[in-house]
């Protein structure tokens, strides 16, 4: 059977920064082949197109939403429009971030305020709109995307990133504790350095002068396994705890990355 049959979900940030795996267009993809009815939603109506064209390549289906998170009008139209059509939202992921190069020093007040807003605030908006449904029903399971760079240092100055994807574990930590006697549960995937179409289209720009192996040979080398993940990892993670399977697991964090943060160096 598959493991997700009968649910409705809720993938926010199911498009991709270019062809390939990312965290939300695999996550998506997962939860279709194990029998979810998906929802994906992205500000890229064009990404989100081609999240929609890879499942139906799989004889699978998406329904579509047009959605930023940086607007609650929008994200409270989505949730209503998901709700409008199901009548229930029995998973919520949230998958949407970006980073931003800088410390405290060189990052400007305007560019902290919207990597906070993109990679935090846009959580909250979520959870906020889509608890009450899942309180309604007496059963959910939230499952938001961190990074390791909420955990540990990562290998580049990203202050406002790091921040708020370590708020995102506390956030979701607390909201499980709160909401775990009504029946919804509330955890963390934490991806590690992963091989996502992020690496081409933003990273390599930023950290490499453009040079995509070279920054994929710095990002290797920090991982024990010694090869890099994509966003199907993320993707299987998150299954794990969209499932039944996890019935007993709220309030706690999934690290994907290899084992890179239990080294020293």
């Amino acid at each position: 059977m598959n493991r997700l049959d009968t649910k409705v979900a809720l993938v926010i940030g199911a498009g991709s920064a270019g062809p390939g795996w990312g965290n939300g267009r695999a996550t998506a993809a997962v939860f279709a082949a194990e029998g979810a009815v998906v929802h994906g939603a992205d500000v890229d109506e064009a990404a989100l197109a081609e999240t929609a064209a890879t499942l139906e390549g799989e004889g699978r289906s998406l329904v579509g939403h047009v959605c930023d998170v940086r607007s609650t009008e929008s994200v409270a139209s989505l949730v209503a429009a998901v709700v409008e059509a199901e009548g229930r939202i029995d998973v919520l992921v949230n998958v949407v971030g970006g980073s931003r190069h800088g410390g405290a020093a060189e990052l400007s007040e305007d560019e902290w305020h919207r990597q906070l807003d993109l990679n935090l605030t846009s959580v909250y908006r979520a959870c906020h709109e889509v608890l009450p449904h899942m309180l309604e029903q007496g059963s959910g399971s939230i499952i938001n995307i961190a990074s390791t760079s909420g955990l540990r240092y990562t290998g580049s100055p990203q202050v406002a990133y790091a921040a708020s994807k370590a708020a995102i574990i506390q956030l979701s930590r607390v909201t499980a504790v709160q909401y775990a006697p009504k029946g919804v549960r509330v955890n963390t995937v934490v991806p590690g350095q992963l091989h996502t179409p992020m690496v081409e289209s933003r990273l390599a720009g930023q950290r490499a002068g453009g040079d995509v192996d070279a920054l994929l040979a710095q990002r290797v080398a920090r991982i024990p396994l010694g090869f890099m993940g994509d966003g199907r990892d993320t993707a299987y993670a998150a299954l794990f705890l969209a499932s039944d399977e996890s019935r007993f697991v709220t309030g706690t964090e999934i690290v994907v990355d290899g084992g890179m943060t239990a080294r020293c160096d």
